[in-house]
């Protein structure tokens, strides 16, 4: 038995209609997995951050130190 042609558009249509949404599930898949990959990144670089400013907060009071001491021995005694 034969389809008639609007059964076989509405078959066609739902045909593309699986395919897109297959294709948004692999999009959304997708972008889950990139989503979590640039936490991942974003939370590297924050820590890295934390650790270069606290580096630079250390040197920064050693050479803080370093002047003062150099002033104390500019002094006259």
């Amino acid at each position: 038995m034969e389809k008639d042609p609007a059964q076989q558009l509405a078959e066609q249509d739902l045909r593309r209609l699986e395919a897109r949404i297959e294709d948004l599930i692999r999009t959304v898949q997708r972008l889950k997995e990139e989503n979590r990959s640039l936490r991942a990144q974003q939370q590297a670089l924050t820590a890295e951050r934390a650790r270069l400013i606290e580096r630079n907060d250390l040197a920064r009071s050693r050479v803080e130190a370093m002047i003062s001491r150099l002033k104390a021995m500019e002094q006259p005694v």
